[in-house]
């Protein structure tokens, strides 16, 4: 068998800290989180490749450089109320969770969502709520958010999501089609009405669905 956290502390070493990544509270969220059981069944020996694998439902689990530089982006401190959107497999759920106090997160796939949770309980991070629903309309109950992380791309910045962040706030989002070039965007909250933009690099990331996503979720009726 392979020896997982071997690899794990070698990832977060020669992809991450030598690759920019310098938050140490972010590196050690990285070192804690065992990648290979959020992954699919059979990829387990490619956990620690610095790729994106595949998951149910047409979705991905991403590079684990790109979740460390969007946990980094959110400047993410213990105390804060933090908004993941599309959960995925929720690994990237699982690293926020080490990072912050308490972690919402939204995903349109009820089977994904409730694996994730399922791993998530297995390993005892408590601290984490899921549901299944719009990830582009946020959540209104448990904002004002102080970070927002959108693990999908859209055309546009979703307006709930900037309403939604707490004055200060940091929404960290892809945006771009799925074909098509992508930008990893950080978005932070100046007062009720400013926002500041900066351009963190070229990504490439799944649609995000939603009624302010790429696609608008097909009617099950």
């Amino acid at each position: 068998m392979r020896d997982y956290e071997c690899a794990r502390h070698e990832m977060v070493e020669r992809q991450l800290a030598r690759r920019g990544i310098k938050d140490a509270r972010v590196l050690s969220a990285m070192r804690q989180v065992p990648r290979e059981a959020f992954v699919a069944e059979g990829f387990e020996e490619f956990a620690y490749e610095d790729a994106a694998l595949p998951i149910a439902e047409g979705q991905t689990i991403s590079q684990p450089f790109i979740v460390a530089r969007m946990a980094e982006a959110a400047e993410l401190e213990r105390v804060n109320n933090v908004l993941e959107v599309g959960v995925g497999s929720g690994y990237t759920s699982a690293v926020l969770s080490h990072l912050t106090s308490r972690v919402s997160a939204i995903e349109r796939h009820a089977a994904l969502a409730k694996k994730a949770m399922e791993r998530l309980s297995a390993l005892g991070r408590n601290n984490v709520e899921i549901r299944t629903g719009d990830g582009t309309k946020g959540w209104p109950a448990k904002a004002p958010f102080d970070a927002i992380i959108v693990s999908a791309a859209g055309p546009t910045i979703p307006m709930a999501l900037k309403e939604q962040l707490a004055i200060g706030g940091r929404l960290v989002i892809p945006v771009g089609h799925e074909n098509g070039p992508q930008r990893l965007l950080r978005i932070k909250r100046i007062d009720d009405n400013r926002y500041d933009a900066e351009d963190l690099g070229g990504v490439m990331f799944v649609p995000l669905i939603g009624d302010e996503g790429a696609q608008r979720p097909q009617s099950s009726g």
